[in-house]
């Protein structure tokens, strides 16, 4: 049990010991990588965790997940021996609700996060069902679905064999969203951060804006440059707006220690 944890999680230890740590949840087809520079970016005494789920790198032949509470059911039962420390959870698009729902069960079983950032997200009491299921489209329609929405590189969407591997996890994630429903519950007790890109034309600023609603502690919203993806262009901004975030609620932990 205890190696099959690991799998899913890629840490970046800090230089000292960890004041708190961040969970960072990929988009859909997304993996542990993408937050490969981000251990750099971030504050001394802060851990990165990067979640590695299910059908993808490492993890490239494990069963991937279809629906999101199965899912975040096991992650919170994952990441629970590193919550000895203060923790914060950081999700981009289908990463943002499974940030959301984590953040939810995590709070009722007396382990609320320090804070919550998401990233090109509609709020979750906000979102659309779309009316044809993504993930149950033919292959050739999905496929000019995943173009249409630049989500996978045009190389990767032309190379027939390595498609038919990323397919299963790819429809997988696209599952874990498409069939998401809020169920309307208490609200977050912790400061909640959302970022929207400015050009994105699935996520708009109002949409960004309804993440207030989801926390009783202080929200913060940030537009930036880009869209869906910003998250690679805009790595720098992101991750510095994150940083001071985090540096001042270490300090206000440190505060918060008997002297």
């Amino acid at each position: 049990m205890l190696n099959e944890n690991k799998e899913w999680i890629v840490r970046t230890p800090s230089a000292k010991q960890p004041a708190l740590r961040l969970f960072a949840l990929p988009y859909a087809g997304g993996a542990a990588s993408i937050y490969r520079e981000w251990a750099k970016m971030l504050p001394q005494g802060v851990e990165l965790c990067a979640i590695q789920l299910p059908g993808r790198e490492s993890r490239l032949f494990d069963t991937p997940y279809t629906s999101i509470h199965p899912l975040t059911d096991k992650l919170c039962e994952v990441i629970q021996p590193l919550l000895d420390v203060p923790y914060a959870l950081f999700g981009h698009s289908m990463g943002a609700l499974i940030a959301f729902e984590a953040a939810r069960k995590l709070q009722a079983a007396g382990k609320p996060p320090l804070h919550l950032f998401v990233s090109a997200q509609s709020a979750p009491h906000r979102r659309q069902v779309p009316e044809e299921p993504r993930h149950l489209l033919p292959d050739d329609r999905f496929i000019d679905k995943l173009r249409t929405m630049e989500y996978t590189p045009e190389e990767v969407l032309r190379n027939h064999e390595l498609m038919q591997l990323l397919l299963p996890m790819l429809r997988a994630d696209f599952g874990v969203c498409d069939t998401y429903a809020y169920t309307p519950g208490e609200k977050l007790r912790c400061p909640v951060s959302a970022y929207g890109g400015l050009e994105d034309k699935g996520v708009g600023q109002e949409l960004v804006a309804a993440w207030g609603e989801c926390t009783e502690g202080l929200f913060t919203m940030r537009m930036v440059p880009g869209g869906h993806f910003f998250i690679h262009p805009e790595r720098e901004l992101l991750t510095a707006d994150i940083a001071a975030t985090l540096q001042l609620a270490a300090r206000g932990l440190m505060a918060g220690q008997p002297g």
